[in-house]
């Protein structure tokens, strides 16, 4: 195939067959039948069983929710685009969070579950008392899974869907997205997390067969491996641009099978030491304090599946260098003059964007390699990567809204109340992520999308700090807790406004250049590297007002930190924690079916709220309180749930070791 042979728009276009679409429409219909069989199957009639899937998951279903939850559309571009761009070093991020999973399942987890906690803001609430943290970080947690992670899937799956069915313009864009919301909500809304977690496990299966498929055809059509680490080394484009200070653009870093790269400022984009320091604070962030993977751990059925899943997902995270980085180099080897694109121009003409077009890496790899039939699998792999993260993130988000925003509103609600209000917040999200459109495709050839995608990387450093501490230092307090996150976002802000106050230009352009000052004091300080200084100075704050402020009382502290998580003492609540579940302790009689209209009998079923087919032999307004624990009883319950029998502690223990050997050696073997 010649690869310079270029459409209008740029890159040849290759449509999907008919093979291809019957393909898509056997496995949307596949894991339609499993959502809705896993939805009717759940228990979604409480709180519990809705937002944690009844704390019943295996870890096999766990741990590959969790790799899919992390494994989104916008993995397959990046992923490859990066690899395409400058070799393997991004790899370090998927091969570094294998540390930080292991992390999840051994150091945090067993505080959470101990606490008894449904969302990360609960935990906060329970640990420092008031109400300000859990909402900023509540709000916050929203308003970054709408405006980065929706935002960025929904972008790389549409780019995806448009180039690989050759249907242009906004009308394809929008039918696609909205046929993919409209199936994710409906999981979401109908099954909760259970139907989630299921529809994440096949599609996890899906994603690995695709994506191996993939790089088998990369790999025979270039001749190998040492073949592509050669070749890539040649692989530029035919026309390149001279940059400002003389040197060709487009050219291929000397270090680029190298995970560990030169930390002089401006010598590489990854330096070692950004990756090795400054990478674990957002990875902790990340996977130990997130919602949407904190929630999945948090439905297995036992300390010892949470922790099998945590390895599972380990060994899952393994596979993205050989599956995703590695495909995208032989996707510059094989086509250096469109995904390795050199000249501003020309590259606005084949993809639309000055600075390069190595997002197209994966595209063209599967647009060109793939036959009729397996190409309309690897879209339905896209589709199955873009689902399992909206899916997850809807679930999360309309947890952290009704468990800690909602109940601010309505402190009395009852649990059916709370079960449709979760389920209806699914749907604001829906909405939110169609008016968001239009600015995603405004964005595509323009700077914005990166503006929206580094906003975390200057506000999760104060959060890692304060879960760290939280977690691991009993002294720290509610205020130095929430001092140390105002004071880290308005540092973290300071940097953004410089960051994004100047534009760099792309290599080859004509556009002036920033000054000087900025680049000194904000380009040469890599944002791993900031990400550290940061962290510092947030968890400083809270150290220093902490030990300037009284201490938490110990009684307030059993199983809410890592010393404390075996007590078995009954905890106080801080000050300001009241939970709205006290005033909900009478047991509401399930509405008859009997006494309601027909849509509403219907709207009760989709949301799993219970209903009675006759009135109780008792008196029907005799609402008869629930037979309430003890405080001691579920103190006691809290610490035995964190038990494990010898022989399930010692293998799992043991495959967390052989994990991190196997992680560990493929960091020396690409050091």
């Amino acid at each position: 195939m010649d690869s310079t042979e270029l459409s209008p728009e740029g890159a040849r276009v290759v449509t999907l067959q008919p093979w291809d679409y019957v393909v898509i429409v056997v496995y949307f219909s596949f894991v339609l039948a499993v959502g809705l069989w896993s939805s009717w199957k759940s228990k979604r009639d409480s709180v519990g069983g809705y937002f944690l899937a009844s704390r019943s998951m295996n870890w096999v279903l766990v741990g590959a929710s969790l790799f899919a939850s992390n494994i989104g559309s916008g993995h397959f571009i990046g992923l490859a685009g990066s690899g395409a761009a400058g070799g393997i070093a991004i790899a370090g991020f998927e091969l570094s969070a294998i540390f930080y999973i292991i992390f999840l399942g051994w150091a945090f987890v067993p505080v959470y579950m101990a606490s008894g906690v449904y969302t990360m803001p609960e935990y906060l609430r329970l640990r420092f008392g008031g109400q300000r943290i859990r909402m900023y970080l509540s709000v916050l947690a929203l308003l970054l899974y709408v405006f980065t992670k929706i935002s960025a899937d929904l972008y790389a799956g549409a780019l995806f869907i448009t180039k690989a069915t050759g249907y242009q313009g906004d009308a394809a864009i929008y039918i696609s997205i909205l046929i993919l919301l409209a199936i994710a909500c409906l999981f979401t809304v109908a099954g909760g997390l259970t139907a989630v977690i299921w529809t994440d496990f096949i599609q996890t299966i899906l994603m690995i067969i695709g994506a191996v498929l993939l790089a088998i055809l990369a790999f025979v059509e270039i001749g190998g491996y040492e073949e592509l680490v050669d070749r890539y080394f040649e692989a530029t484009a035919t026309i390149r641009a001279n940059s400002s200070n003389g040197d060709l653009c487009g050219a291929v870093p000397a270090d680029a099978m190298h995970l560990l790269r030169d930390a002089t400022p401006g010598k590489s984009d990854l330096p070692w030491s950004g990756m090795t320091f400054g990478l674990a604070i957002s990875s902790i962030w990340y996977w130990c304090s997130d919602q949407v993977i904190v929630q999945r751990a948090l439905a297995s059925k036992d300390m010892s599946h949470a922790k099998g899943a945590c390895i599972f997902a380990g060994y899952l995270k393994l596979l993205p260098l050989f599956i995703m980085v590695l495909p995208g180099m032989a996707a510059r080897v094989l086509y250096p003059d469109e995904v390795g694109c050199a000249d501003p121009v020309l590259c606005k003409e084949i993809c639309g964007s000055e600075a390069g077009c190595t997002n197209m890496a994966f595209i063209k790899l599967v647009a060109e390699l793939m036959p009729t039939g397996i190409r309309g699998m690897m879209l339905a792999v896209m589709l199955a990567a873009l689902m399992s993260s909206l899916t997850s993130i809807f679930n999360s988000s309309s947890t952290i809204f009704t468990m800690d925003i909602y109940p601010r509103i309505r402190p009395k609600a009852s649990e059916g109340e709370l079960l449709i209000v979760g389920r209806l917040f699914v749907l604001v999200l829906v909405g939110i992520s169609i008016i968001w459109i239009p600015i995603i495709q405004a964005s595509q050839g323009s700077q914005l999308f990166n503006y929206i995608q580094s906003i975390t990387s200057y506000l999760a450093p104060p959060i890692c700090a304060v879960y760290l501490l939280a977690i691991f230092w009993p002294r720290i307090n509610e205020p130095g807790a929430f001092w140390g996150l105002m004071v880290g976002l308005v540092v973290g802000l300071i940097r953004f406004g410089l960051e994004f106050g100047f534009t760099k230009p792309a290599c080859g352009s004509t556009d002036p250049q920033p000054p000087d000052w900025w680049k000194t004091w904000v380009d040469d300080i890599h944002y791993l590297h900031f990400g550290l200084l940061l962290w510092g100075i947030s968890g400083a704050v809270s150290i220093a007002v902490s030990l300037m402020t009284p201490p938490p009382k110990e009684s307030t502290l059993p199983r809410l930190t890592w010393w404390t998580k075996d007590s078995i003492e009954i905890r106080d609540e801080q000050e300001g924690a009241h939970h709205f579940d006290d005033q909900t302790q009478k047991q509401s009689i399930p509405p008859l079916k009997s006494d309601l209209p027909t849509w509403k009998v219907y709207a009760n079923h989709l949301c799993g709220v219970e209903m009675a087919d006759q009135p109780p032999a008792n008196s029907y307004q005799d609402k008869t309180p629930v037979v309430m624990k003890s405080p001691e009883e579920m103190a006691l319950e809290a610490a035995e749930s964190l038990w494990e029998p010898e022989w399930k502690k010692n293998m799992v223990d043991a495959n967390a070791v052989l994990l991190m050997a196997v992680a560990m050696f493929f960091w020396g073997f690409y050091a």
